[in-house]
């Protein structure tokens, strides 16, 4: 009885971590040791990225719980889960340089975006994609750009309407 309830109780748990996340990336952990799989945990961690192996068969009922079934596809073999909570850039690109930068065999099966399934080529995408500030910096500066051009245009026009108002009034004065 004791070993069900801990079976609900890790059910309940990733449900969770579904429910809170933006994104959700199933990776392969075949050949990777417990060690390796500890410092990837705690490079992702610094990274802001939750790294968690799962057992399938808990992990399929979390997502139907979390109403995200189509992450069950993902969950065929070694599967860990990185969890993304603020930016869904950071896990991709975390995942993708740990696998470049080390040679282990982790290896990317797929993910969850909001309640869309990712194929590992949607994930390297993802990891291309500038930072989240910066994208928001660049959208600004994208609206920004027009209207400081029509602010300047304005302008250019008003001290234009300024310098024939004064020159009127000058003739009138002088005249």
């Amino acid at each position: 009885m004791v070993r069900k309830e801990k079976k609900a109780e890790l059910v309940d748990l990733i449900r969770e971590k579904l429910v809170r996340a933006e994104i959700v990336i199933a990776t392969d952990h075949r050949g990777l040791t417990v060690a390796e799989i500890s410092k990837l945990r705690h490079k992702l961690r610094r990274q802001g990225v939750e790294y968690r192996v799962v057992k399938n068969r808990l992990a399929d009922l979390a997502a139907t719980a979390a109403g995200k079934p189509d992450l069950s596809e993902l969950l065929r073999g070694p599967t860990a889960l990185a969890f993304g909570y603020d930016d869904v850039v950071q896990p991709a690109k975390a995942l993708l340089d740990h696998q470049r930068s080390s040679e282990t065999t982790l290896s990317i099966k797929g993910g969850m975006l909001a309640r869309t399934l990712l194929m590992p080529e949607d994930i390297i995408v993802l990891a291309k994609l500038p930072p989240k500030d910066e994208l928001i910096g660049r959208f600004v500066g994208l609206v920004q750009s027009p209207v400081s051009r029509l602010l300047i245009a304005l302008n250019g026009n008003l001290q234009n309407l300024m310098g024939v108002l004064q020159a009127r009034i000058r003739q009138f004065e002088g005249g």
